[in-house]
């Protein structure tokens, strides 16, 4: 089971893809989605969003600030 995470800027997309989990840097503190996750949307601080694809594989996207939803495995994020 994966999710798919999708982050967008007022740029365009910054990253789309399937992923393990995700770690993002939430204003009450970091936090991690897995599958399954309840849904939640969230307030983000400046930091680094951690996409971790694989065992041995992460992305890691610096962002400015923004708001996270997850909803039935789906990860919506939009930064600044």
């Amino acid at each position: 089971m994966s999710l798919h995470i999708q982050i967008v800027s007022p740029k365009g997309t910054l990253y789309e893809g399937d992923l393990l989990y995700a770690v993002f840097p939430g204003v009450a503190g970091e936090f991690a989605v897995y599958p399954d996750h309840a849904p939640i949307i969230s307030s983000l601080k400046s930091g680094t969003i951690r996409c971790v694809v694989g065992e041995k594989s992460e992305e890691a996207i610096e962002i400015g600030g923004g708001f996270v939803e997850v909803n039935e495995n789906n990860v919506t994020v939009c930064v600044e």
